[in-house]
């Protein structure tokens, strides 16, 4: 749940997301207060980019509420007598990556023993109480924009079984590492009121939840959906996460799918690993937040539009 606390201590506003955890405290007119926290597995053998992958999943929340990271702890899960301690300084030498391009610090953190290694961060951050981007508040009429190309849960499959090339792996690292700061910007410059990050409930859960949380109809135009290379022969294939097949099973009482067959709809709803950001904006901002998008080495793509209706996805 995203919690939106505001001077009355007894007062909560709360907008759901679906799979994350966030807070925002209201300090006065200009200020707020946000606060996340989350963690992951490995999706990646090296250990510095893993720490990175995790270290932008983990602040990506507060790029999709519009705000500015202020500072972080780190969350460690690590076997001890099964990883060297060399590895669990490479992750973290990973994450300090991540905090360093996104002008935070990282202030501490709490490591576990832990048969299954984990890392993440809880991370503070800013944002103008009248700038808060909720997952509640798209508009009818307005334009969808995805500010990076789906296909992580894809590859990162393929990847673990060994069916990914090179050039395949790299496309995927590199849209996980890259930070949502930049999208986030464009978003609050533009407008935009709803927005969310794409994470494990892939595009079908998170706009599908945002549709349904702002009340409109929200069509998905597939073939304006942008895919990293590669993604779309491995699902055509059978590599396919366990987690976007639940994505489907949860979402297809809000999807009309149309005409579109079942790989179509696995890939709308491939569970994501730090993806990009999904807001609206009114139809006049759409071609200069993707020409800005593009100019910063996004793949980006305006994926479909709002309208009053039914609330729940409509694919096309």
């Amino acid at each position: 749940m995203r919690h939106l606390k505001t001077d009355h201590p007894d007062e909560l506003l709360v907008g759901t997301d679906t799979g994350d955890d966030a807070a925002v405290w209201k300090l006065d007119d200009d200020r707020a207060i946000v606060s996340t926290a989350d963690f992951i597995t490995p999706v990646v053998d090296d250990a510095r980019t893993w720490g990175q992958v995790a270290a932008a999943n983990s602040v990506s929340d507060i790029y999709a509420m519009g705000g500015r990271p202020l500072f972080a702890l780190n969350l460690v899960g690590w076997p001890k007598d099964a990883l060297p301690i060399e590895l669990l300084s490479e992750l973290l030498a990973g994450g300090q990556d991540i905090a360093t391009a996104g002008g935070f610090v990282i202030v501490g953190g709490h490591t576990i023993d832990d048969p299954e290694p984990k890392y993440g961060m809880s991370v503070t951050g800013e944002v103008h109480p009248d700038r808060i981007l909720t997952n509640a508040g798209l508009r009818p009429g307005q334009d969808i924009i995805l500010t990076k190309a789906l296909g992580v849960g894809v590859l990162t499959t393929a990847i673990k079984s060994g069916a990914a090339t090179e050039a395949e792996a790299a496309g995927a690292v590199a849209s996980m590492i890259r930070l949502n700061d930049v999208a986030c910007r464009l978003a609050v410059g533009a407008g935009a009121t709803g927005c969310t990050d794409v994470t494990g409930f892939g595009l079908l859960g998170h706009l599908g939840r945002m549709s349904l949380e702002s009340h409109v109809s929200t069509t998905i135009e597939f073939d304006a959906v942008p895919f990293l290379s590669g993604s779309v022969d491995h699902a055509e294939a059978g590599v396919m996460p366990g987690g976007s097949r639940r994505n489907l099973e949860w979402g297809v009482e809000f999807l009309d799918a149309g005409s579109h067959g079942e790989i179509h709809q696995l890939l709308i709803a491939d569970a994501q690993t730090s993806g990009g950001l999904v807001f609206g904006v009114d139809p006049g901002e759409t071609a200069a937040v993707l020409a800005e998008l593009a100019a910063t080495g996004h793949q980006a793509a305006h994926i479909g539009s709002t309208a009053a209706g039914t609330p729940g996805l409509i694919l096309r």
